[in-house]
């Protein structure tokens, strides 16, 4: 049974110690100030042992790497452990001395309990682990872009009650009457107030974020707190992310890199459409489609009123199976035979100035011929290293896939991959233990291309291999071809923009 595990100085200091029995901080403080006297510095031992219980370290630089066990504990496993516990230090740790192991402890402790759990050892191996301790969920990323979205309305909405505030103001004042009183407040004096305090929460909040914050005006104003409350958590949320940004893989920077690359149309028409897809795939290494999730929607923006009561004609000419449903307000039966998007009753219109979904899709299958790109890892050992095969093939020719990284984990503490031929560029992350291999563009006359590279390490450790790519061209073949008026039926001008995105694509 492992007692725990710790990294110490040469002086016996703990610095990280994991206990996996029930012991106080004393006795594992003295069992770790006692290892060093024990050690006898002519032999070339690996482990150490007293009356009661055994050392096996490895030593790291300045540091030891101690596992203290019984001393009926099978040896041989527990140098395998040791091994695994002494590659996980630097995944978390760009140098193997006091202050970094301290300032990256939890880290150390979280990794530790997914190695050995009760005093026994877990059969994991270091990506698991990564994959683990990351806690990467699709929910969390799901529940923070709807908190976006409410905060965005909220500011909006705050932005707009001020305007019309202000104009009640102003017109009050030009006809030499009192202003009108703002939620319950009877006083011009007191709702005179709230406008113009509104009106600089406003200015503040369209500020840059470099700006330092003002003072908080004090008053009654409900409005006055929402717009605080919306900085704080602004304010909140970007730390949060520039936090984020050490830990992140590749796919998780897919938002960042779809603004860059799929910026939207600078001519946006009085009606303009965001026609969006997300994928979710995981496939084996050995072939064979586990799952492969994909969502799609359309979102219709009016700007100006006069096209406000229109109908979107749709074309589909999807031939996988794709399940479509309408927005609840939509004419479900003039959509079934005419391909139209249209309201249920033709005298309401279409909200202004709002993004509404009007239609969305889903298509969830194990069909490996549903793949889009194929990615091909045929790691094979030679001596002690491996020697790394990996492949794509485009399977959809009429994609267009742009900023395509596959990325390949590597084994820690082993140096640069030596890279033999490659399609494309690659980069070499050292410190989260990465190999980025980066095409431009994927489409019909570029479908397929290969990386070659050796380095130490064993077939299991270059996986998962993760995908991360954005399209200018949607998966599923549905648009909006035309768009008509619905009183005389005369066509109406509009602009689309299309994006297809990586959710999660996993070669496991």
């Amino acid at each position: 049974v492992l007692l725990a595990a710790a990294v110490c100085t040469k002086a016996g200091k703990a610095i990280v110690s994991r206990q996996f029995v029930e012991m106080t901080r004393t006795r594992i403080e003295g069992l770790l100030a006692a290892f060093p006297k024990l050690m006898n510095t002519g032999k070339q031992h690996t482990f150490v042992e007293t009356e009661s219980v055994r050392y096996v370290y490895q030593p790291m630089e300045k540091l030891y790497m101690v596992l203290i066990t019984t001393k009926n504990s099978n040896i041989l496993e527990d140098l395998e452990t040791l091994r695994l516990f002494s590659r996980v230090i630097p995944e978390y740790c760009r140098a193997l001395e006091e202050n970094e192991i301290s300032e990256h402890c939890f880290d150390l402790i979280f990794a530790f309990d997914e190695i050995v759990a009760l005093g026994y050892r877990e059969n994991v191996n270091l990506a698991q682990i990564r994959t683990f301790t990351e806690m990467d969920s699709h929910e969390e990323k799901v529940f923070r872009a709807v908190r976006e979205t409410q905060e965005r309305e909220a500011k909006a909405e705050m932005r707009r009650k001020a305007k019309e505030l202000q104009q009640a103001r102003r017109d009050a004042e030009r006809h030499g009457k009192k202003a009108p009183g703002f939620g319950g407040f009877g006083s011009s004096a007191v709702s005179g107030g709230v406008t113009a305090m509104i009106t600089e929460t406003i200015i503040e909040t369209e500020k840059p974020k470099v700006a330092p914050a003002p003072a908080r005006p004090s008053g009654p104003s409900k409005a006055l707190k929402l717009g605080a409350k919306g900085k704080e958590v602004d304010n909140f949320v970007d730390k949060l992310k520039s936090e984020g940004e050490n830990i992140m893989t590749s796919v998780g920077k897919r938002s960042a890199e779809a603004a860059k690359v799929l910026a939207p149309p600078i001519n946006m028409e009085s009606v303009h459409m965001k026609i969006e897809e997300k994928i979710s795939l995981t496939c084996g290494r050995d072939g064979g489609l586990q799952n492969m999730e994909l969502h799609g929607m359309i979102m219709l923006h009016i700007s100006d009123e006069k096209f406000a009561r229109i109908r979107l004609h749709v074309e589909n000419e999807d031939k996988r199976g794709v399940q479509l449903q309408t927005h609840p307000n939509v004419d479900k039966k003039l959509f079934t035979t005419e391909s139209q998007i249209g309201l249920k009753n033709p005298e309401k219109s279409f909200p202004i100035n709002s993004d509404v979904g009007v239609l969305k899709w889903r298509l969830q299958t194990t069909e490996e011929s549903f793949i889009p790109l194929t990615i091909n890892c045929w790691p094979s050992e030679s001596g002690n290293s491996c020697d790394v095969n990996i492949e794509y093939e485009l399977q959809e020719e009429s994609l267009e896939l742009n900023d395509v990284i596959i990325t390949i984990p590597l084994p820690s503490g082993v140096g640069a991959p030596v890279i033999g031929e490659i399609d494309g560029e690659y980069r070499h992350d050292s410190r989260r233990n990465l190999l980025e291999w980066c095409l431009p563009m994927i489409d019909a006359k570029n479908k397929s291309g290969s990386l070659e590279f050796s380095i130490a390490g064993q077939p299991n450790d270059f996986f998962p291999v993760q995908v991360s790519f954005v399209s200018k061209k949607n998966y599923c073949n549905i648009q909006v071809t035309r768009v008509t008026q619905v009183d005389g039926n005369s066509p109406v001008r509009f602009s689309t923009e299309t994006t297809f995105l990586v959710d999660k694509y996993e070669i496991l």
